[in-house]
């Protein structure tokens, strides 16, 4: 009985230690689990910081397991299970950031490889271009056999930025005043939404209409087909003869207009189809070229007309007819003033 009972509060004595050793290992493993929990994206995102962690997770795994091996006898099986369980979500943790930041500067290394894929679409020879500029107006009557189309950029993309250069300067030889961001920004808007705008367009259409050409294709064509729209605004902006517009509208736009219809005709299958899609080409692709030259002419008339000069005499006249009315209106109301005070 008594050696029971003695036994009894050694026992709780000698369980005092390792319930203190266990709470100090609990604060020492936690305070791991709190660092990583308090870390955010932008302290843990070097690969520096990443590193030193997880070798310092590996330490103190190895410390605890050197621990567990020397106190095993003595402690319980749950205790060894919940330090085990700790030690595995840490090192989870600290393994899934490790491969998140390596992952986020991958990524960041392969932009060149990245700016390789546009590559193909502007790698071509001046010969080329050239040459695809002179067969954009000259429309080849092949309706059984799909004709090649070339999927590069660069003609286009140059054809586009030479649209905005004869834009700007036939706005510039109306001899108007403008700020310059103004000018620039609607020149480009309009060129590059009419290309991209359109394009998108009438690919959304071929694809209703099963015609075989891709996004990269359909830019291409439209974009050289600016090349005859580049050539009537040239000439047109500079000899201001609305009868040579009418004739290069119709020979030179519609050369480069028929060129594209006949590409569209000979990949698709079926008349009705041929007729919506071509139809619609050839419908916005006439209009934008009159628009082109007939709004911009009509904005800058109106800039014209309202700095030089209709509008400005009358008001002056009539200010100089009405002094003695401004002078009444102006003693008034300084009396309705001082009444009000």
């Amino acid at each position: 009985g008594p050696g029971r009972i003695m036994a009894a509060p050694g026992g709780g004595r000698s369980g005092a230690p390792e319930w203190g050793g266990f709470e100090d290992n609990m604060q020492g493993g936690g305070s791991a689990v709190i660092d990583m929990e308090n870390m955010d994206d932008t302290s843990g995102s070097s690969f520096e910081d990443m590193g030193e962690m997880h070798q310092r997770m590996k330490e103190e795994e190895e410390e605890e397991a050197e621990g567990e091996a020397g106190a095993g006898e003595e402690e319980d099986g749950e205790f060894l299970g919940m330090k085990g369980l700790r030690g595995q979500l840490g090192r989870q943790v600290a393994d899934q950031m490790w491969q998140v930041g390596k992952r986020q500067a991958s990524r960041a290394f392969s932009l060149y490889a990245n700016i390789d894929i546009l590559r193909p679409y502007f790698d071509v020879e001046p010969v080329q271009v050239r040459s695809r500029l002179l067969e954009s107006m000259i429309p080849v009557k092949m309706i059984n056999f799909p004709q090649k189309i070339a999927g590069e950029l660069y003609g286009p993309l140059m054809l586009v930025f030479t649209l905005v250069a004869i834009l700007l300067h036939g706005m510039k030889t109306s001899d108007t005043i403008i700020r310059e961001g103004t000018l620039m920004g609607t020149a480009i808007g309009t060129c590059f939404g009419y290309w991209l705008g359109v394009s998108s367009f009438i690919y959304f259409l071929a694809y209703l209409c099963n015609a075989q050409i891709t996004m990269v294709q359909m830019l291409s064509l439209l974009g050289y087909g600016l090349f005859g729209h580049c050539i009537t605004l040239f000439v047109t902006y500079n000899i201001h003869f609305h009868s040579l517009f009418y004739i290069f509208w119709l020979v030179i736009g519609g050369l480069s207009t028929l060129r594209m219809v006949a590409v569209l005709v000979s990949r698709t299958v079926g008349h009705t189809q041929r007729l919506i899609l071509c139809g619609t080409l050839a419908a916005l692709h006439m209009l934008f070229l009159l628009y082109l030259h007939f709004a911009y002419h009509k904005v800058v008339e109106g800039i014209l007309d309202t700095l030089e000069g209709p509008n400005i005499p009358p008001f002056q006249r009539v200010a100089r007819d009405i002094p003695v009315v401004s002078n009444a209106v102006l003693n008034t109301t300084a009396k309705a003033v001082a009444l009000t005070l």
